[in-house]
């Protein structure tokens, strides 16, 4: 393997766990000192987690809400081309056309936006004498998949309640993403349950490098974000992990490690297809 191969064959990612408060130009400020960072440490690639402009709660989706392009996108944007790295900028709630979304932006070295991502899958949940929450009282889902092109890998978008899906991750697998990235908030509820064994699962069972990036936890919070950003290799190991508080967290992605995982344990290649399938119904966004 040349040495240009090699170098393309392993990338450095950096996952920001950020605290996120009310004050909305406090957050992006953070958001972009720590992207500063993040690409000082030599990382290539830096994700943001869900609603990192704004706190979590369909209270706040409608006052926090902008429109893409604008003020927070445009943060991410500069943050991308002054540091020449790929920025997934986690999620926010985003207003077009009279309609409130939960949207991840992406941005590439030269700071253009690549990828619009809405969440498709809406977070409505009861679990009795713990936690409701409805999504769909202020959103409106996405309605396609999203993933983008870089130099080293083919990446597939979600967020956060979309993890839980794993038609969409066998999809962005199948159309060749090596790498998932999730920006989400779990909560006390379900962070601790299944967190991190949907991460796992998703990554063993496709083969594919998964990171996350939540929100750092605020007791005081009305929602309460459970942390612990993660990034997980295709042999499904946790290789890098938060706690609680607000950090910057980094591994290395190395694809040629992926390529021999998927050597080793061919299962692309032994799947019946002639006795199931998953098929998207449509096309990617981009």
């Amino acid at each position: 393997m040349s040495t240009l191969a090699k170098t393309m064959s392993k990338f450095r990612l950096a996952v920001i766990q950020l605290q996120v408060t009310a004050v909305k130009a406090d957050n992006l400020s953070r958001a972009r000192r720590l992207v500063n960072q993040a690409a000082a440490q030599g990382s290539q690639m830096v994700l943001l987690p869900e609603c990192f402009n704004s706190p979590y709660g369909t209270s706040f989706f409608s006052s926090y809400g902008e429109r893409i392009p604008g003020e927070s996108t445009q943060v991410l944007s500069e943050a991308a081309k002054e540091n020449k790295v790929y920025v997934v900028g986690g999620s926010i709630p985003e207003e077009d056309g009279g309609k409130l979304y939960n949207s991840c932006t992406v941005f590439g070295p030269d700071g253009e936006m690549i990828l619009k991502h809405r969440k498709i899958h809406l977070f409505d949940i009861d679990v009795p004498g713990k936690i409701r929450f409805q999504e769909s009282e202020t959103l409106s889902p996405g309605s396609s998949l999203s993933m983008f092109e870089t130099p080293f890998c083919k990446v597939g978008v979600g967020i956060c309640y979309d993890m839980r899906f794993a038609e969409l991750a066998q999809i962005y697998s199948r159309k060749g993403c090596q790498l998932l990235v999730y920006p989400g908030a779990f909560n006390m509820t379900t962070g601790p349950a299944h967190w991190e064994l949907l991460q796992r699962g998703r990554a063993l069972d496709n083969q594919v490098y998964v990171a996350t990036a939540s929100p750092a936890r605020d007791e005081t919070a009305s929602y309460v974000a459970w942390g612990h950003s993660t990034v997980v290799n295709p042999w499904g190991e946790v290789i890098s992990k938060a706690g609680a508080e607000e950090d910057v967290i980094y591994a290395d992605i190395d694809l040629q490690y992926l390529a021999d995982i998927r050597q080793q344990i061919p299962i692309t290649a032994q799947r019946r297809h002639d006795l199931y399938t998953v098929t998207a119904a449509q096309e990617e966004s981009s």
